[in-house]
């Protein structure tokens, strides 16, 4: 049965790594100005434009 406590660290050691790596790139999409975005969104849509012609 002492595994299954190894199984239980490793699947926590898991969720914290998930919840260190979403909230990294939650602090970088929150570094864009809005113009940033916005700019970034049009270039996205004339590319999907592009490839879907």
């Amino acid at each position: 049965m002492r595994w299954w406590k190894l199984i239980g660290l490793a699947g926590l050691a898991g969720v914290a790594a998930t919840g260190v790596v979403t909230a990294r790139a939650e602090r970088q999409r929150r570094a864009y100005t809005p113009d940033e975005i916005r700019t970034r969104l049009r270039d996205r849509a004339a590319q999907a434009g592009a490839k879907a012609r």
